[in-house]
């Protein structure tokens, strides 16, 4: 979700042909960009800029009111769109205009009073609801006190109206008014909490571009603690306030300041303007890279510090592979989650010793060709299926795209490999970059062609063998294993 069309996922036309069977209804327009795993998300015909977004909280289990304003540049003349979106809406503007619209599948269509010409500025303006308690998948989590989002992979337009596909990202402003004694945190940095009567507004504002499904909003009876971390970076985590456990937590929080160090140490310069992590009171099954603000269930934080630590690790290494540096498709989901279970992995070798970074290695090439059956290849994954918004999270995309960064570092070396990753980070942050995209640099980098030894390890249905070790092996269970990996699990394989 980035800048001019020229910095989003690239729409063959095959890729649009193929969806206008499933077009807008009474006419031929695609209903999206043709991403091969969520078709009919994102849409081709503007580039938003930035997201202002107001919610009046009622309660955890009540729709919130809600009034989207979307700035964005239109990539064609527009005599009608369409936002990412599902919920109840009461009314459109365009640039200032009433708008006719109407709700069709999980899009909201919008017909402005006037078309929008080619490079003209699309200013929509949608006021709607935003429902915790709805039906199937939905961006919001309620927990005991209030709300936190989940957006991941394709659900923020479950929660406001948007262009629902990393390859657009965007600036985001929230003003959320909530009661006096709850406390509101958004992704970016506070501006103003302005009190009035029983009811305080928070106002939050990114300083870095980000894709929705990035978003993040806490109410609750939270404290925040604040620190600094590496270079004077601002850290805040977000704690229930009358947490039993809280001093716990605290002292596990604390550790993120060294994490952030470790990460530096990688990669580089940490890319974003604060960061912490949100302790939620519920159960999810998974932990999330928000951005700016992970979201952790505070009963993985309050686990031993040794399996604990390597997931925050895991959610921090994030805000470089997949917040800065997002996927240009869903298909390039790999270049997240290998990229944060190997740094996992890493921390979790060198800090605790319980296994070395070879013998993950190795137990993950061992399921390698299970995971390819099952998931299909790092770079190939299989589509959702029933299971819904976590579908394309499987273990393929964690151990097998962390294996490949390790067959990677094999082939080229460890100095080299570690050029790549800082060179990586630099020359996308605040952007998209695809599967090509690293292949490239890491040929750039090496000075040679590694483009079928990359392809073989990413694209191909078996195994590779793994440069200097010839003798690791690779099984098959006669039994095909169903489920998720969940990233606080991306650092073992069963």
């Amino acid at each position: 979700m980035i800048g001019s069309f020229a910095r989003r996922a690239t729409v063959t036309a095959a890729a649009v042909a193929a969806l206008t069977a499933a077009g807008l209804p009474g006419d031929r327009t695609p209903v999206g960009l043709g991403d091969r795993l969520y078709p009919e998300l994102g849409n081709p015909g503007y580039d938003v800029h930035d997201y202002d977004i107001s919610f009046t909280y009622h309660g955890n289990d009540r729709p919130l009111d809600a009034v989207t304003r979307v700035d964005a540049l239109a990539t064609d003349t527009l005599d009608r769109f369409h936002l990412d979106f599902r919920g109840d809406v009461r009314s459109v503007e365009v640039n200032g205009r009433r708008a006719a619209f109407r709700t069709w599948r999980e899009e909201l269509v919008v017909t402005p009073a006037v078309p929008v010409l080619r490079g003209d500025r699309l200013r929509v303006t949608v006021v709607h609801t935003s429902d915790p308690a709805a039906k199937g998948d939905t961006g919001w989590i309620r927990t005991k006190d209030g709300l936190a989002m989940a957006n991941q992979a394709a659900a923020a337009h479950t929660v406001f109206p948007c262009n629902d596909h990393p390859s657009d990202k965007a600036r985001f402003a929230f003003h959320v008014t909530a009661p006096n004694d709850l406390t509101v945190v958004a992704n970016g940095l506070p501006e103003t909490a302005v009190r009035k009567g029983p009811v305080t507004t928070w106002n939050y504002r990114t300083v870095h571009v980000m894709a929705t499904e990035l978003a993040q909003v806490s109410v609750g009876r939270s404290t925040v603690l604040r620190r600094t971390g590496p270079g004077g970076l601002p850290l805040r985590d977000v704690v229930g306030t009358a947490d039993p456990d809280r001093a716990k937590l605290e002292k596990r929080l604390a550790m993120t300041a060294g994490q952030i160090a470790w990460m530096e140490e990688q990669v580089g310069p940490f890319p974003l303007e604060t960061y912490g992590i949100l302790s939620a009171d519920t159960v999810t099954g998974f932990e999330l890279e928000t951005q700016t603000l992970s979201l952790f269930e505070r009963r993985v934080l309050l686990s031993r510090e040794a399996d604990a630590a390597p997931v925050m690790v895991h959610e921090l290494a994030h805000q470089w592979f997949g917040d800065s540096v997002s996927p240009a498709t869903w298909s390039d989901l790999w270049l997240n989650e290998g990229h944060a279970t190997w740094y996992q992995w890493r921390y979790a070798a060198e800090h605790y010793r319980e296994l070395t970074l070879e013998q993950l290695a190795k137990a993950a090439y061992g399921a390698d060709a299970r995971l390819r059956r099952d998931g299909g290849p790092a770079a190939a994954p299989k589509p959702p299926g029933s299971d819904g918004k976590l579908g394309i999270f499987r273990g393929n995309v964690y151990f097998g795209g962390a294996l490949v960064l390790y067959a990677l570092r094999q082939e080229m070396g460890a100095d080299a490999f570690q050029r790549l990753e800082r060179a990586w980070v630099v020359r996308h942050r605040d952007g998209v970059a695809s599967t090509r995209d690293f292949i490239a640099l890491a040929s750039q980098v090496a000075g040679r062609d590694l483009g079928g030894f990359l392809r073989a390890w990413l694209y191909g249905p078996t195994t590779p063998p793994m440069p200097g070790h010839p003798d690791w092996k690779r099984s098959v269970p006669a039994k095909p294993v169903h489920g998720h990996a969940h990233r606080r699990e991306a650092g073992k394989v069963a």
